[in-house]
């Protein structure tokens, strides 16, 4: 089991974003314990402007977690990284090419198409 401490607060979308990378990047059941940093002005004076930010029991800190290669690399460092899931992760993460524009032929002027 992974125990980690989210460092989040209500409507933190980031915070969201992190969650759902961790749930898929994992090698493991996770146990995620939320610490809501509103309701004290120490947290909020250490973790403000840096939430979303993840912890493990050994109170290593990883801010900017919603960044998947940030998450992965901090994960992997931990042997906590499921290796296949990321690959599939930034396999499906790269973009499609874009399509080839047609090109078609008006009053003898050339026009591309979308």
């Amino acid at each position: 089991m992974i125990r980690l401490r989210l460092y989040t607060t209500l409507g933190c979308y980031l915070c969201e974003q992190l969650e759902a990378f961790l749930i898929t990047l994992a090698a493991g059941e996770i146990e995620l314990e939320r610490v809501e940093i509103s309701t004290d002005d120490a947290l909020i004076e250490r973790y403000g402007v840096r939430i979303p930010v993840l912890a493990d029991d050994a109170g290593e800190e990883l801010d900017r977690g919603f960044e998947a290669e940030r998450l992965a690399a901090w994960l992997a460092e931990r042997g906590w990284l499921c290796e296949a899931s990321w690959s599939r992760f930034q396999r499906d993460a790269e973009p499609d090419p874009p399509a080839p524009r047609v090109a078609f032929m008006r009053s003898g002027r050339r026009y591309l198409g979308g």
